[in-house]
């Protein structure tokens, strides 16, 4: 048996440090001194201008958190009540609650136990007269399979809502995730690849969604009368000073996935050959793992036990975070009496099982080292 790395003591390892450089301090410094610091300033015409230009996108708002774009994709689309959007239940709770607040309907799909995506083979399937979207989150380090995808939502007319918010950077193939479907979205959370602490952006190449999208995001304020306003709607705007760190971020976007994939491969090559757990691939068919998080999943089905991995990891000095709790498994959701006797069996293994390690990008290599040595230890 390989033998522990050992560093100090003291030292501890969360699963991730948002980095905030001198230059992203004096940027938000010159911002607050110019007066721009609410929900209007140049700082965010720029993060949007850069971002759509980035992911090939026409549009691009930025609202106040990725949860806030999600609500504001669905709101765009003029949904009726209880029609059906399909989502994968192994997801954030943001998806759901995008879909319930618009008065719609969420039908869920299990994962594929590969990628930790939602399982295409079976979307068709559950599709009905009333469905009328697919919302698709990107899980943890793969796109889903955006060809596959895209022709389901052709044949059957179906529209697109692309959940990027792990995925800055990645490509499908050529082509930028994010850059998908009729509407795109990202979070800029302390925790993504870049950060303005708080927010999020909602892209289009659709002018005409573009307009909703902007009006949603801010009161549906009127266009004759400024306080007659159009639609029920939401103050979701981004300010000026946290734009200013999305721009000066996004310019680190290719240094910080480069160091992202280093230290995911690191692990991959460490975790290869341990019996005892399962990883996901360096890469597919059509793209490369970008490690947003790095997820282990213990193959002893048994949330006691994944439990206790996680406790004796953290006395080693090493934060993890279990993944996503199915949306067919949530406390509130069964109050709400939604997916009753619903079983997704790929998802329960997934959440049941899985946790992930720190992957921030100030992480040493010997501090990578101490992570694999000790979770191999330990769960061999």
């Amino acid at each position: 048996m390989k033998k522990k790395s050992k560093l100090n003591k003291k030292i501890f390892l969360p699963v991730n440090r948002p980095i905030v450089t001198e230059g992203d301090a004096k940027k938000i410094y010159k911002a607050v001194k110019s007066g721009w610091i609410s929900s209007a300033g140049p700082d965010i015409i720029l993060f949007e201008k850069n971002l759509s230009k980035f992911v090939n996108r026409k549009y691009a708002c930025a609202v106040s958190s990725g949860t806030a774009a999600l609500e504001i994709a669905v709101k765009s689309l003029g949904l009726k009540k209880n029609d059906e959007i399909i989502m994968p239940t192994f997801t954030i709770i943001s998806n759901a609650i995008a879909i319930i607040k618009n008065l719609a309907k969420p039908v869920l799909i299990d994962s594929d136990l590969d990628t930790w995506n939602i399982d295409v083979k079976k979307i068709e399937e559950k599709i009905t007269k009333k469905t009328k979207a697919i919302m698709l989150p990107h899980i943890y380090g793969f796109p889903c399979d955006m060809d596959k995808i895209l022709k389901i939502c052709k044949k059957y007319k179906l529209y697109l809502i692309e959940d990027a918010a792990e995925m800055l950077g990645q490509n499908y193939k050529k082509n930028k995730c994010g850059s998908f479907g009729d509407i795109s979205t990202f979070s800029f959370y302390a925790n993504k690849h870049i950060t303005t602490g708080e927010g999020g952006m909602v892209l289009t190449n659709n002018k005409s969604l573009y307009e909703k999208i902007k009006d949603l995001k801010n009161l549906n304020f009127g266009k004759i009368n400024r306080f007659n306003h159009t639609d029920i709607s939401w103050n979701y705007r981004l300010t000026n000073m946290q734009a200013a760190l999305g721009v000066n971020q996004l310019k680190r976007i290719n240094q910080i996935i480069k160091k992202k994939r280093f230290i995911g491969n690191y692990y991959y090559k460490s975790f290869i050959n341990n019996k005892n757990i399962l990883i996901q691939p360096k890469e597919t068919s059509y793209a490369k793992n970008i490690y947003w998080i790095y997820g282990v999943v213990l193959k002893i089905n048994s949330l006691k036990y994944k439990t206790e991995i996680q406790k004796k990891l953290f006395k080693k000095g090493i934060e993890t975070r279990p993944f996503f709790w199915p949306m067919h498994k949530q406390d509130i959701f069964k109050k709400l009496n939604l997916f009753k006797n619903e079983k997704y069996p790929n998802a329960e293994y997934l959440s049941n099982n899985g946790f992930y390690i720190p992957t921030g990008i100030d992480l040493t290599k010997k501090q990578l080292s101490y992570i694999a040595d000790t979770v191999n230890f330990i769960t061999r």
